[in-house]
């Protein structure tokens, strides 16, 4: 295999809810480092008062602006980036990995297993959860 990888890609994958922002801090060192630098397609509906604001019909919009940030993370060499999103079916992930291939960097998936009861931040209903529980697609 090849040893000289110039980072780590990690997306770290899971229902609303599942913990992945924090398992996401946990793997950048937070709060070591200055300010955990998480790229998630959230992020896009965050208003400047701080505060989640979501937009259905601009989903595609957030997960391009995603893309794009992971990519120029990986362009200026960033040795370890991280990208937490629901990531449930394998074509979400597959411009992640194309990416990490151009920029010879080597690709993680960690799916985070929701075991402390906690509700999404991000108030998505339970039936829409559940819904993307049954699609959520795993290899192993």
């Amino acid at each position: 295999g090849n040893t000289n990888f110039v980072g780590d890609l990690i997306l770290v994958r899971g229902l609303p809810g599942s913990g992945k922002t924090t398992l996401s801090n946990v793997i950048l060192l937070w709060p070591s480092t200055d300010k955990p630098d998480v790229i998630s397609a959230d992020d896009f509906f965050i208003n400047e008062n701080n505060q989640y604001v979501y937009d259905g019909s601009k989903i595609k919009e957030a997960h391009n602006d995603c893309q794009n940030r992971c990519a120029q993370k990986i362009k200026n060499g960033v040795q370890r980036v991280v990208v937490a999103n629901t990531f449930t079916e394998e074509w979400e992930m597959q411009p992640y990995f194309e990416i990490a291939k151009i920029y010879n960097y080597r690709i993680h998936t960690i799916i985070v297993e929701n075991r402390h009861g906690s509700e999404t931040i991000h108030g998505v209903p339970k039936e829409k959860i559940k819904e993307m529980k049954k699609r959520f697609n795993v290899k192993l």
